[in-house]
Parts: C-alpha cells; structure tokens; sequence
C-alpha cells in the first residue's frame, strides 16, 4: 500500500500524464480529430497494455457509444488497432505507437481525399465556363473566362503537385528528405 507521499507522486505523475494527453487532443484537431477522439488514443498510448472500451470509459468518463465511435474513427485511420490476450472476451485495443506510420496515413487519407475533389472540381467549373464561353457573344465575358480558365488550370497544376506531395508522404519517400529522430532509449 503506498503512503501519502507515495500517493502524492502518483497524482502529479496522473496530472503531467493527462496534460499531455491534452496536448495530444488538441494536436489531433489540427487533422480534423475531435478532442474526444485524441484523448482515446492518448489514454490508449500512455496505458501499459490494450484496453476495453469499458477500461477507456472508466479512464476517461465517456459514454461507451463514444468510445466505440471514437475507436472505430481511430482503427479507421490506422491510429489504433484490435488486440489479443489470453483469456479476455471482451474487444482490446491497443494504439499504434508509430507517430510516423500515423501521421503518414492520415495525412494522405485526409489531404487525398480534398486533392482529388478540387481537382475534380476544377475541371467541372473549366467545363462549364468553356459552355458558357461558347454560347454567348460578349467578347468581354470570353475574353474573362479565359483568364479564369487559365486560373483553374493552375490551380489544377498545384492540386496534382499536391497529390504528387501525398504519395511522397504516403510511402514513406518523405524519410529520405526529412529522416525520423531516433527515440533514446530510457
């Protein structure tokens, strides 16, 4: 049984630990992770072995549907996965310690996904400019679509560069131009 200042450490361990899981919240917002969701994958991160969605409620005092909903965003961008012991019925999950590894993935799924819209989307305005170009007679709104065209079309060129940036990022090529600090080893 630990005495009262043993006790005391721990809380201010409990306190550093959580301020950081925070942090960590309030980072994953910047990728379009709600807090919520960050403080799952740090609880998930700072525990000593896989969780339940019943040990993350009791550790963050969320209702078990936001868990579930929580894990299941998290498994989806490869943040947190399924884990197995010995014994236990229950679903365990664990976080994947890899920040490189998840950043990457979500980096790619969140900005692939936009990329290729805007793309898309350029094309659709090109399209419909070029239409109305066509069929009117004032040189003056021909003459303006033009430009615009030529604005979407750059704009089209900087998207592809993106996705280009997306696949370097993806595969990991990034590394080779910016390399991963070696963690110490305590």
């Amino acid at each position: 049984m630990p005495n009262n200042e043993e006790s005391k450490e721990w809380r201010v361990y409990e306190e550093v630990i959580d301020k950081f899981v925070q942090v960590i919240a309030k980072n994953m917002n910047l990728y379009g992770i709600t807090p919520s969701v960050g403080r799952i994958y740090g609880a998930l991160y700072f525990n000593e072995g896989p969780m339940t969605l019943d040990d993350m409620r009791d550790a963050l005092e969320m209702s078990k549907t936001s868990m579930s909903t929580g894990v299941r965003s998290l498994a989806e961008m490869r943040m947190v996965e399924p884990a197995f012991k010995k014994g236990e019925r229950k679903d365990l999950y664990k976080s994947e310690e890899d920040w490189y590894k998840s950043f990457t993935s979500l980096f790619g799924n969140r900005w692939r996904h936009h990329t290729e819209t805007n793309i898309e989307e350029a094309e659709e305005a090109i399209n419909e400019l070029e239409q109305i170009k066509n069929n009117t007679t004032d040189e003056w709104l021909q003459e303006k679509i033009n430009l615009d065209v030529d604005r979407l079309r750059y704009a089209q060129n900087y998207y592809r560069w993106l996705m280009r940036f997306i696949h370097v990022v993806e595969s990991g090529e990034i590394f080779e131009y910016v390399p991963k600090y070696e963690s110490p080893k305590s």
